[in-house]
């Protein structure tokens, strides 16, 4: 799984991703804590929907087989190539790891879970991580009983995916969406 992550596409080829497995079970706990903590901050920044909110399954941190931080390195504004004019083309391409990641998990028939309510600062004391290193993403890699037919927060009735046609434009910016 990791192989295929790190095959993903990278602007100027800085590979800007970097893995930590989380095989600590107390540090798995500690995790699983700051997620909790932001879960309420995000309940309760939704203010009616707090409730609706608390009740969705938004992350397997103490039951996944695999857990996974993925981080985003200190210096890299070294790498000028694709950054000068869009510096986050490293979070651009640290997501497109994640998502080779979720393919081939999907491919494997393994369940894979993003998580991105934390601290990010938190999170990076807590794993010892250099300064100018930032985490983006909690992963929860498993076998799942079964997949979703559909994404879970539309069955849970929170969103709905909205049609490709509202997200491509011709020839310019479009407001009808």
């Amino acid at each position: 799984m990791l192989q295929a992550a790190h095959q993903a596409g990278s602007v100027g080829l800085m590979q800007p991703w970097r893995f930590i497995r989380i095989t600590d079970h107390g540090l798995r706990r500690k995790i699983h804590q700051l997620v909790e903590q932001e879960r309420h901050l995000t309940a309760a920044a939704l203010q009616q929907r707090q409730d609706e909110f608390m009740r969705l399954k938004v992350e397997g941190i103490l039951e996944c087989a695999e857990l996974l931080i993925v981080a985003l390195p200190d210096q890299r504004e070294q790498h000028i190539f694709g950054r000068r004019t869009l510096p986050e083309m490293d979070v651009a391409s640290a997501a497109c790891a994640i998502q080779n990641l979720w393919l081939a998990s999907r491919a494997e028939g393994l369940g894979m879970g993003w998580v991105s309510l934390f601290d990010p600062d938190a999170l990076a004391l807590l794993l010892a991580m250099p300064k100018g290193s930032r985490p983006i993403a909690i992963i929860c890699l498993g076998h799942v009983a079964e997949f979703y037919p559909r994404p879970m927060l539309e069955m849970e009735n929170w969103t709905t995916s909205r049609p490709l046609s509202d997200m491509v434009f011709e020839n310019g910016w479009s407001d009808d969406s």
